[in-house]
């Protein structure tokens, strides 16, 4: 929704948000760079900043008894905004929940800690001693131990499915499944789920649809017009930006609110007001820094599908992607991360490819300007097999660099490495 600023201006910054939009309807549905723009803020508000400011606080303070008692009582309702502690939220906050709401399509958000904060909050609001979940394969490495090593403890029955299972899935639901997990890619290996299939049988059956929908962004993917009850995004990644920030962000329907709000309150969980002010500042050029991220990962892959040493590029927008077809129909772009699969080589030639690579950094996470290369090793697979290639894989975020030293770099790592391959081994008498 677009906002209209031209109000009267006012300092009172902690005055609750009685509802989520007071907005002008625009004549036309507004471009994604433009909804990035408007999401969330309320210059009026803040002394006409055009940037939410930062509000740094524990204790916030009410005028009276009478108000005292008139902010919990609405901080425990629908009303949005109310301020009554710091962990709870202050003005920062609400701006950024109000904004992904807006974007991802969703009732209500709420922050935490990192991307697995926001997995283990949306799953435990959901979840009780002897329900069943249907987590895929290729879901987040530590969200499915967390179902398994946590929750699995607890009495919560954990089930792995095949993610190309699709309508299928409804052969493995059981009486007391109550959650489906999907990752569309999953994760390292992006194979691409058939989310509304998936939605249509678990809803059918009574059971709520669980998404991590951090590869496609509240801009590429739609999770709720897809039939997904509660979205989860590592803000770490593209909504920061910048590779300095930790932050995650749960999104519900509003039949799901009152659980996801009270999990998150029982749970402590909570983010900085300086990460979710990165956030909200990394919101904002969302737009266009995906842009080249997806312009420049699809070139950089359509290079290496052209390599001798590649056995497979895994990039759901290459048209040689098995779920390429179901990409098109339900994302409208992609992201700057992919994977490769190299043919088989020796340790040590592939040690220096890694090392060779110069634009490439290694290191965890990604959705910053800068471009990563990490060897990866499927985790563990308990309905399908990582056998279908050899060669080791390696994960790969395309930055904002120029797409041509990127390739520059790969090329030269990759003749570097061979010039290893072809070394005559030295002989000792």
């Amino acid at each position: 929704m677009i906002d209209t600023y031209k109000t009267t201006l006012t300092n009172d910054a902690l005055t609750p948000i009685a509802s989520l939009s007071t907005a002008i309807k625009p004549r036309h549905q507004p471009g994604n760079n433009t909804h990035l723009v408007a999401a969330g803020r309320h210059p009026e508000r803040f002394a006409g900043l055009v940037n939410t400011p930062v509000f740094r606080g524990s204790t916030i303070l009410s005028a009276s008894l009478a108000e005292w008692e008139d902010k919990k009582r609405r901080s425990m309702t629908d009303e949005h905004g109310v301020s009554t502690y710091g962990r709870f939220g202050t003005p920062t906050h609400h701006a950024l929940e109000e904004a992904m709401a807006d974007l991802e399509g969703g009732y209500r958000s709420v922050l935490c800690s990192s991307g697995l904060a926001a997995a283990v909050t949306a799953l435990t609001a959901v979840l009780s001693a002897g329900d069943h979940v249907l987590v895929t394969d290729s879901a987040y490495s530590p969200t499915r131990t967390f179902l398994s090593r946590v929750l699995g403890r607890y009495g919560v029955q954990v089930t792995a499915y095949d993610p190309c299972v699709g309508a299928d899935i409804g052969q493995l639901l059981q009486p007391n499944t109550k959650v489906v997990y999907v990752e569309s890619p999953g994760s390292e290996t992006f194979e691409i789920q058939d989310v509304p299939a998936i939605a249509a049988v678990a809803h059918a059956h009574g059971a709520l649809v669980v998404m991590d929908n951090t590869w496609g962004t509240p801009l590429y993917f739609k999770p709720f017009a897809h039939g997904v009850d509660i979205s989860i995004q590592a803000a770490t990644k593209y909504i920061v930006g910048h590779s300095d920030a930790m932050l995650g962000v749960v999104t519900c329907t509003q039949a799901v609110w009152p659980r996801l709000k009270q999990t998150s309150c029982d749970l402590g969980q909570t983010a900085g007001p300086d990460d979710v002010y990165l956030a909200l500042r990394g919101l904002r050029t969302m737009g266009v820094r995906l842009q080249q991220h997806s312009k420049s990962g699809i070139q950089v892959a359509q290079w290496l599908e052209g390599r001798p040493e590649v056995e497979a590029v895994l990039h759901p927008a290459l048209p040689s992607h098995p779920g390429h077809t179901l990409w098109k129909r339900d994302f409208t772009g992609a992201c700057g991360l992919f994977a490769m699969v190299l043919k088989p080589m020796e340790p040590e030639v592939f040690e220096l490819f890694i090392d060779s690579l110069q634009l490439f950094g290694l290191g965890l996470s990604w959705g910053g300007y800068e471009s990563l290369a990490i060897p990866f090793t499927p985790c563990e697979r308990t309905t399908q097999r990582w056998s279908i290639y050899q060669g080791p894989a390696v994960r790969i975020h395309i930055g904002l660099e120029n797409v041509e030293d990127l390739i520059g770099d790969l090329e030269q790592a990759f003749q570097a490495s061979a010039a290893l391959k072809i070394k005559p081994v030295k002989r000792y008498a």
